[in-house]
């Protein structure tokens, strides 16, 4: 953690150096500790620094990158002359037209000196709680518990000049005995808000109630989605079709069907960088401020986030402040998901549920057809069977196999409270609520 003033000073440094016709500067540092545990004991406590510049030098529609963490003068010269070398050996991209020129930037802090400054005796008396929990109950705990501090700073030669700094603190658990496992996990920006033995509690619980779980033959069952298992079908959702890139080349659920229904009329879906709920970051890796983009109102396939490079190629369009650091080939992404919630208790879903599964969370997740976003995983640390609106039996975990759209469609009940749940790259978050979902097809079994 360098600081603004010091950031600001390299990047100018980088674009006097230049002598491309465009340049931008993107300079990131990070300070994160990380504190792992397994069978009830600390195992490793690392500590990593480091401040990381990418250079994106254009040359008519040449583009080139590089990038370095030798921050010495010689260094950046070095980094600026690699990065117009390989602007000047690319073939010409008929489709770029510029960087992005500068706009007002919404300053938000989200830096909390409470989790920059955390200690290895702080997290690991927070790992203490949660494996004191286990052995009491003849279980072993494994898990993390990560702290991080980052700064950007994003400028470039037409004007652009964007900072900010964050805190994240991340600890999660898995509890196991020797037929169960039982998982829990916090994120927050200020971790006095992360409760050590609450999370400890949630996954001991699950783990209890798991042991000797039995079959359930695949088909298609009523499922209640704790909010991990619903963050990770809503990034993938992300990920597969709400970048412009993916409509784009034809790849997108979204194609042919802007302003058609896509799922239940319950479900909306946006992102937004400034929501103080999620992680904040109130740019992109361009400098551009961040826009709230509603991509689903009520089931209607609304709209899809863009960067500069893909706002280029569409007559009218501007970026939505949604690029990824340059190269990347997945295009802009929309890293600060929301899915509006509804006025359930889980206790509401459970005890309207005559027959079904309670699912903790997915694992291996991956897309089987991306244009219909349908994918497959299996269940993990804590799957039950739910009989007459209570749970009875822990269940061997099961292999899904599901399309997204369709089971939003099926969404009969959403939670009325929001989950922030750190997924993805650069600390983005997505903040759900629990789901209650009609016709959901698990397609095989497991042996544990």
């Amino acid at each position: 953690m360098l600081g603004k003033d010091k950031l600001v000073q390299i990047a100018q440094q980088v674009l006097e150096l230049s002598s491309a016709d465009q340049t931008e500067v993107l300079i990131e540092g990070t300070d994160e500790q990380l504190t792992r545990f397994a069978a009830n004991a600390i195992h490793q406590n690392v500590s990593e620094t480091d401040v990381a510049v990418r250079i994106r030098a254009v040359f008519g529609k040449k583009v080139g990158v590089a990038s370095s963490n030798d921050l010495s003068d010689k260094a950046l010269q070095r980094l600026v002359e690699s990065a117009e070398t390989v602007a000047r050996l690319q073939q010409e991209n008929p489709d770029f037209r510029s960087l992005p020129t500068p706009q007002p930037v919404q300053e938000q802090d989200a830096y909390v000196e409470a989790t920059a400054a955390c200690t290895p005796e702080r997290r690991a008396r927070a790992v203490a709680a949660i494996c004191v929990l286990a052995e009491e109950n003849g279980l072993e705990a494994a898990g993390a518990y990560s702290t991080s501090a980052s700064e950007l700073l994003v400028a470039n030669s037409l004007g652009i000049s964007a900072y900010h700094r964050r805190t994240i603190g991340r600890l999660s658990a898995v509890t196991m005995g020797e037929t169960s496992s039982g998982y829990a996990e916090g994120a927050a920006t200020d971790i006095t808000a992360l409760n050590p033995e609450a999370i400890g509690r949630v996954a001991v619980d699950k783990a209890l109630r798991g042991q000797n779980p039995t079959e359930i033959a695949p088909g298609t069952y009523t499922v209640i989605l704790e909010e991990d298992a619903v963050a990770d079908m809503l990034f993938t959702l992300g990920y597969l079709g709400l970048g412009a890139l993916s409509v784009q080349e034809g790849r997108s659920f979204m194609n042919g069907r802007f302003g058609q229904p896509i799922t239940g009329e319950q479900i909306t879906i946006w992102d937004d960088g400034h929501d103080p709920r999620g992680i904040v970051q109130p740019f992109d890796y361009e400098g551009v401020p961040k826009q709230r983009v509603t991509l689903i109102e009520e089931g209607i396939a609304k709209a899809v986030v863009y960067d500069s490079f893909t706002a280029g190629r569409e007559e009218g369009k501007t970026s939505t402040g949604h690029s990824l650091p340059a190269p990347n080939t997945a295009g802009p992404l929309p890293m600060n998901l929301f899915l509006a919630p509804g006025k359930a208790s889980k206790e509401e879903m459970l005890a309207s549920t005559e027959r079904g599964a309670w699912v903790t969370r997915f694992h291996y997740t991956n897309p089987v057809h991306p244009v219909k976003a349908v994918l497959t995983g299996m269940t993990r640390d804590g799957t039950f069977l739910i009989e007459k609106g209570e749970i009875t039996r822990p269940l061997k975990n099961l292999r899904f196999t599901q399309g997204i759209l369709e089971a939003l469609a099926g969404a009969e009940m959403l939670g009325a409270e929001l989950k922030r749940v750190v997924a993805g790259w650069g600390g983005s978050a997505t903040c759900v609520p629990a789901l209650k979902i009609d016709g959901f097809r698990f397609t095989g079994t497991t042996e544990f």
